[in-house]
């Protein structure tokens, strides 16, 4: 069962995590018993909170992405909050997908980027964010991107860019988004079969009110 996904957790009690020997601690288990992936955790305050992709329990879409709060390493406390459905023309193309959710805190808010619609050039990045003194485990809380914030790009030689993290350039200062992609729009197979997805930096900032932006990229 190949679409069986589930999530689970490693750990080690190493210092260094490098040098540690790593142990399965078993499945993360949520309100569903679903296909689930792509969870992500996140400090704020002094709570930890983890977001996920889940299927809903009437199978109305592919995934939706979830946010709870952590009560250990490796499980969560209700209640769960329903953060993103995929409803948007973007979000719906061949799949209905949000899933691959990264999160990134400046200024005044907290943003989550997310991945939607089927892994081949339709494939895009969306943007969610928040107050950061709201509720997070209250959905209204919540606004939502209806454009997305990365798509596919001829001229750039970048299609279906999506699933991203957030990293520090060795400058210290430098915000990296690092995504994956292909070069080439024509698939050798199907979306998931296509083995050729590529890894892309793209260095992000913030304007003057405080919303996440991407700089202009150049071609290949």
């Amino acid at each position: 069962q190949p679409f069986h996904i589930r999530m689970n957790a490693l750990k080690t009690t190493h210092q260094d995590p490098m040098q540690g020997q790593w142990q399965e601690v078993g499945q993360i288990t949520t309100h569903l018993d679903s296909f689930s992936l792509d969870a992500t955790t996140f400090t704020h305050g002094d709570k930890r909170y983890l977001v996920w992709a889940q299927q809903d329990q009437q199978r109305r879409y592919n995934s939706a992405l979830w946010i709870a709060e952590m009560d250990s390493p490796t499980s969560i406390k209700m209640p769960v909050t329903l953060l993103s459905e995929p409803t948007l023309p973007w979000e719906v193309q061949g799949y209905k997908v949000n899933e691959g959710a990264s999160v990134i805190k400046h200024g005044e808010r907290i943003f989550i980027t997310y991945s939607a619609s089927a892994t081949d050039h339709r494939y895009a990045t969306g943007l969610l964010w928040a107050h950061k003194e709201a509720d997070l485990l209250d959905s209204s809380s919540w606004q939502k991107s209806k454009t997305p914030l990365l798509a596919s790009d001829a001229k750039l030689g970048r299609f279906g860019p999506g699933h991203n993290s957030f990293t520090l350039a060795e400058d210290g200062k430098t915000w990296l988004m690092i995504y994956h992609s292909r070069d080439y729009k024509a698939l050798q197979g199907s979306p998931l079969t296509d083995p050729n997805r590529h890894t892309r930096a793209r260095a992000i900032g913030f304007d003057a009110q405080g919303m996440l932006e991407v700089y202009p990229e150049r071609p290949d």
